[in-house]
């Protein structure tokens, strides 16, 4: 017979507690526990009953608070009673409890439990009121793709087992997935379960009015000092009338985050149902400070030990741009990096004016690189777009003697896409980063000539199970060209180091000509590693076991892969991961520590 069944934690009312008389000259002795209770179920419903049971509790209290035995009595006769309410939200409507007294002291109560079968969803209908469901009956594809979203909403659907906290999760979820989708004065009009015991089955319902939909009204900025209300509004990617979703909010948030200009940023709007056709949108914002300077220690076994000065100003001279110096002095290794950048605009595009200088020595050369920049980049949560003219000079002194003096005209893309459980640590996802470039190169040492350069760079990173991660890496790349013509050492490619093939010295594992080590024009290296916490008391310390291969070549038929494997220690700091590792190159048939690790004050 089905029946519409009422239910809900009813706990019978306990008795007043006396407190046993104690010595006014001395506190009394410890009282000997008046009840101990036994639960016989299975092991998640004897956690249910031993928390929820009145006599559970009781029996918890201080052991100096007494009942009388006919209170004791009441107790334990409801306690079956009890026990069958609280099973029932669970999904068991025909348990079965029996709770017998042992004499004592203590007095041992046992309640025995026979559950019975479980009571599974048949069928969950879901009805739509209000605005959404009136769209959904004139055909627009919006409001029947929610349906459908919400029809999948919640973790009871047909076939699943009923349980009435899940039943309570559902509807609050539908609610949530509704308001989301912009419907904010969502409300649930009317639910029902009905439970039909002798089919042991559950037939629920629930009618959403959905309210109206908000959309976009105008935007209030609030909080701001010295930048421009226009660079805000830009960042919007939204304009008057467009519905205003969870979404859509968060990313307007996080491209106001990711423009480097402000330290905390809200977005939200007006939830009163009356202004639903044109809800205010208030951004308020708190902005960084308008200059930053950041100095920095480390060492690297690729270029030894460094020290790094940094500084950004987000508005020099009073301008809508952002300027970034930086300057890193290394044993063996020096950069300069001057870079300019517009306040983001619409689709948080910013132009880009950048001069680099970089000097590089390796065992057997020195190679001075300059470049100037001037480009558009794009900068999304996801992908990052960078399209650039370039001029290079690279100038490669070798210490056997001789100067190769190239220079290089070229137009680039580089595009960079992620998707990464975290961006400092990750633990699940991809990254990939690829260069494009195509340009006429002139040197001292060949011909002038046209020239194609194509570089890639995957890794993937995923959980194994049992506290083990691995990740993978491949890089490939190539430099297409007439083989007389000569383009900047700089173009080119090496391997060898930290991130590369560990177990050899940085930027070695490259093309000799005549005893000196220059760059290649082809790439093709790779990376396996599995890695795990050391102990639970110290997850954030990770041992790793890793293989690399890879070599650059002056073309594929010299390719020949060198081979690194060996052990590490990480520790996932909260400035990013700092590693130590000991590789064996197969080559050298030495042993190499590979060390990173640096500190910013």
């Amino acid at each position: 017979m089905l029946a519409a069944l009422a239910f809900g934690l009813v706990f019978g009312g306990c008795a007043p507690l006396r407190p046993a008389p104690a010595s006014a000259a001395q506190p009394a002795p410890a009282a000997a526990p008046t009840i101990v209770l036994e639960v016989v179920a299975p092991a998640p419903l004897k956690a249910l009953l031993e928390q929820h049971l009145d006599l559970a509790r009781l029996a918890r209290l201080p052991t100096d608070e007494t009942l009388d035995d006919s209170e004791w009595a009441r107790l334990i006769a409801a306690a079956p009673a009890q026990a069958r309410e609280l099973l029932q939200t669970e999904g068991y409507f025909e348990a079965e409890a029996q709770a017998s007294r042992s004499p004592g002291p203590p007095t041992r109560v046992t309640v025995r439990i026979r559950p019975g079968a479980r009571t599974h969803i048949a069928t969950l209908d879901l009805a739509l009121t209000g605005p959404l469901a009136e769209r959904v009956a004139t055909g627009d594809a919006d409001a029947q793709a929610l349906q459908r979203q919400l029809q999948a909403t919640g973790p009871l659907q047909p076939g699943a087992a009923f349980r009435n906290a899940e039943w309570a999760e559902t509807k609050l979820r539908l609610l949530t997935r509704l308001r989301a989708a912009g419907h904010m004065a969502a409300t649930v009009a009317h639910s029902q379960a009905d439970i039909d015991a002798d089919q042991r089955s559950a037939r629920l319902a629930v009618t959403l009015d959905s309210g109206p939909l908000f959309r976009a009204g105008a935007v209030r900025v609030e909080g701001l000092q010295h930048h421009d209300e226009r660079t805000v509004r830009r960042l919007a990617g939204f304009g008057p009338g467009a519905p205003l979703t969870e979404s859509l909010l968060l990313d307007y948030q996080e491209r106001l985050q990711k423009s480097n200009l402000f330290e905390a940023v809200s977005v939200n709007f007006d939830p009163d149902p009356a202004q639903a056709a044109a809800a205010a949108v208030t951004v308020r914002l708190r902005e960084m400070p308008l200059q930053q300077a950041t100095a920095g220690l480390g060492y690297s076994a690729n270029t030894g030990p460094r020290a790094s000065l940094e500084h950004t100003h987000r508005r020099p001279f009073g301008w809508a741009m952002t300027s970034y110096n930086k300057v890193e002095w290394g044993r063996d290794a020096q950069h300069l990096t001057s870079d300019f950048y517009s306040h983001p605009g619409e689709d948080s595009a910013r132009n880009l004016l950048g001069v680099q200088a970089e000097r590089l020595r390796s065992q057997t050369d020195v190679v001075l690189s300059q470049r100037l920049r001037v480009g558009r980049t794009t900068d999304t949560p996801r992908v990052e777009r960078l399209y650039f003219g370039e001029m290079l000079r690279s100038r490669q002194s070798l210490l056997a003697g001789g100067v190769v003096d190239a220079r290089a005209l070229s137009a680039n893309l580089h595009l960079v896409l992620r998707d990464l459980d975290s961006v400092l640590l990750p633990t699940r996802g991809y990254s990939l980063a690829l260069q494009m470039g195509v340009g006429q190169a002139h040197s001292n040492a060949g011909d002038n000539g046209p020239f194609g350069r194509a570089y890639g760079r995957i890794t993937g990173y995923w959980p194994l199970g049992a506290q083990w991660y691995g990740n993978a890496r491949l890089e490939a790349g190539e430099v297409i060209k007439r083989d007389a013509v000569v383009v900047p050492d700089a173009l080119g490619f090496r391997a060898g180091g930290d991130d590369s093939v560990r177990g050899y010295a940085y930027r070695s594992l490259a093309p000799q000509r005549h005893g000196t080590t220059v760059s290649g024009n082809v790439l093709l290296t790779g990376s396996l590693e599995l890695a795990r916490p050391v102990s639970a008391s110290l997850p954030s310390v990770w041992g790793a076991v890793f293989v690399d291969a890879g070599r650059a070549a002056e073309r594929w038929a010299d390719y020949k892969a060198a081979l690194g494997y060996g052990v590490g220690l990480r520790w996932r700091s909260p400035i990013g991961p700092l590693r130590a590792d000991l590789a064996w190159g197969d080559e050298t048939r030495r042993m190499r520590l590979h060390l990173s690790v640096g500190i910013a004050f």
